[in-house]
């Protein structure tokens, strides 16, 4: 299930909680600064992060950065698969592994205690709304 939203229109600005976005096939989420008006490349429309996770390493949910925070689905197991974000149809393209711009932005060792699950990046297959509380479907 989806437990938050969260867009910023500025790369490496905050991030605002929303309770929905419309996702816009093969381009991203309208509002976000990694929506790309002439076609993402692959992997780069849309992010995704388990709370679980989150929690773990003791970081806010938002703080991972990733615009979509779900609760009980394993994103890493979705890689190389087709699934539904509530109406959206999407792609799970590869693992969203934490960097340097993220530790900058939390702190020291995220990188290490974010490995193999600081989520997934995912392509967009079709136009929709995504709400918080929608369910994550393969």
């Amino acid at each position: 299930m989806i437990e938050a939203i969260h867009i910023g229109p500025e790369d490496g600005g905050p991030l605002e909680p929303v309770d929905s976005v419309r996702a816009v096939a093969g381009k991203g989420l309208e509002g976000d600064r990694h929506f790309a008006a002439g076609g993402a490349k692959p992997g780069q429309a849309l992010t995704l992060v388990e709370a679980e996770q989150v929690e773990d390493v003791g970081l806010a949910v938002g703080e991972a950065r990733r615009q979509i925070t779900v609760r009980g689905v394993q994103l890493n197991d979705l890689v190389g698969k087709t699934f539904k974000v509530g109406e959206v149809e999407c792609y799970g393209v590869e693992l969203c592994e934490p960097c340097e711009h993220l530790e900058s932005m939390t702190r020291p060792g995220i990188i290490k205690d974010l490995v193999h699950r600081a989520g997934i990046n995912a392509d967009i297959l079709s136009d929709g709304v995504i709400r918080v509380g929608d369910a994550i479907s393969v």
